[in-house]
């Protein structure tokens, strides 16, 4: 099966415009598809910066912008080179204006206002990549969220998807060898989560790891047994102090995020009263 490229261009952070090509995507198993993404595209002269490339690589071309002269230009750029282009939300918004009998607001990224929500969001960003690996463990009670497990459960990349929807998230690696601080099983604030995966799989992934790294595929990083220890470690921990846990052998980073987050909500709900 032949490579195909996948360019997205946004005038804003492109957020939204990831999540449909992916949900797209995984309609089509097996596609070998490359995608680029290119956010904040505000002006003519960035456009054809990026246009440079997308005709050194030639694809379907997605976007979402509100300016018309820069939309108008990348359309017209496009068919000049024989491409595709699709503006995935017009659809969508003519649907709604007719509905709503409102014409939309041309602004690029009017989701994205510079008001307290944006900064929170922005705050929680800062102190996820701060807290990551078990760095600080002092400020941990200021986190939302503290997700632990061994090494390769996809924490640090679900701390940073969790923290750009807003929640501020530490991580922390559980190690036989090396117990995690006292803080962590003290904690009041943050829901502490644990992540779990299968043994085989957890092996698969470091495998891949020591081979990115040009390292030895066979240590006692992916010793079966090892590796076998070390979750049921782990588990006997999240099941002794009372952490949910969430098992991502099968999940996606979104999914596992998703899970999260409803025990995050189910963690902060008022709990019920009783009777009176």
């Amino acid at each position: 099966m032949s490579r195909h490229h996948l360019h997205l261009l946004s005038d804003s952070t492109g957020e939204t415009l990831e999540m449909v090509a992916k949900a797209a995507l995984a309609q089509f198993e097996g596609a070998d598809v490359t995608r680029h993404f290119w956010p904040m595209v505000r002006s003519q002269q960035h456009l054809d910066r990026i246009m440079t490339e997308i005709a050194a690589n030639p694809g379907l071309v997605f976007y979402t912008m509100s300016n018309i002269e820069t939309r108008t230009r990348l359309e017209d750029r496009c068919r000049t080179l024989g491409l595709p282009v699709v503006s995935v939300l017009d659809t969508a918004i003519e649907a709604l204006g007719s509905a709503l009998g409102q014409d939309p607001r041309a602004r690029p990224g009017s989701r994205h206002v510079l008001n307290e929500a944006y900064f929170a969001r922005v705050d929680a960003i800062h102190y996820t990549i701060a807290h990551d690996d078990g760095v600080l463990w002092e400020d941990w009670e200021e986190a939302d969220i503290v997700l632990a497990g061994v090494s390769r459960t996809s924490k640090t990349p679900t701390s940073i998807y969790l923290s750009q929807r807003g929640y501020k998230v530490a991580n922390i690696p559980i190690v036989v060898e090396s117990p995690p601080p006292p803080a962590l099983f003290g904690l009041k604030h943050p829901l502490v989560v644990g992540l779990t995966t299968a043994p085989e799989r957890l092996i698969q992934v470091r495998r891949n790891r020591l081979l990115s790294l040009n390292q030895a595929p066979e240590t006692a990083y992916v010793d079966q047994d090892r590796v076998g220890r070390e979750v049921q470690f782990a588990r006997r921990m999240f099941a002794d102090n009372g952490w949910p846990v969430i098992d991502v052998t099968r999940r996606s980073i979104e999914e596992a995020a998703a899970a999260i987050i409803n025990l995050y909500n189910e963690f902060r709900a008022p709990k019920d009263a009783g009777p009176v």
